[in-house]
């Protein structure tokens, strides 16, 4: 035998040794039975379904996030560019205020102002159109989610944190915020303190009763 014969006898692994019985026979390995069969198929098939169900799952929540996010978009789209839009309707607003039309006598100025009105009431029904509406809150009661108190101030015959003075409106798109409305309100009045006689202290110049 030549050198190449015995490397190639050297390197061939060793055959693993075959079970035997105790008088050195040989013994053949049994299938697994058809209950062990089936109840091997049945547990992969478990395991498959399970997956299945997992990943179908998955796709249905990613297709319902995916669906909302649109929707969303769409909803809040124009947020930016009506953001920008409050100035001028600021301005049509104050244009209006600036000259009541009960002091105006010259036609020509009431037919101006008959415009800007017109102008104001025309861009408040577009933006009503898109989902956006002018909170004017005068009146209610303040909540920091939708308003900016500005200033506090005590009226009489007005409940403390009642709205007294709206400085300017604020608006929202559809559920969220585009700008709070700046206000001023009613401060909680504080009450008396009670009388000395109420709390039974001892008067000056006054003789404590026995």
């Amino acid at each position: 035998m030549d050198d190449t014969n015995k490397d190639t006898a050297e390197e061939k692994p060793a055959e693993e040794p075959v079970p035997a019985n105790a008088n050195g026979e040989e013994l053949a390995q049994e299938p697994p039975s058809v209950e062990e069969r089936v109840a091997q198929l049945e547990a992969e098939l478990s395991d498959m379904k399970d997956r299945m169900l997992r990943a179908l799952a998955d796709a249905e929540n990613t297709r319902r996030r995916a669906h909302r996010e649109r929707e969303e978009t769409q909803k809040y789209a124009i947020a930016d560019f009506a953001r920008e839009l409050l100035s001028t309707a600021d301005n049509l607003r104050r244009a209006l205020e600036a000259v009541p039309e009960s002091e105006v006598r010259d036609a020509r100025t009431q037919s101006l102002l008959a415009g800007v009105a017109a102008t104001e009431r025309e861009l408040l029904s577009v933006f009503e159109r898109r989902g956006i509406r002018r909170l004017d809150p005068k009146g209610e009661r303040f909540d920091h989610n939708w308003h900016q108190a500005i200033y506090e101030v005590e009226r009489d015959g007005v409940p403390g944190g009642t709205i007294v003075e709206v400085l300017q409106p604020g608006y929202v798109l559809q559920d969220r915020l585009l700008r709070p409305a700046m206000v001023g309100v009613a401060k909680e009045r504080q009450k008396p303190a009670p009388a000395a006689e109420a709390r039974g202290e001892e008067q000056p110049g006054r003789p404590q009763a026995r």
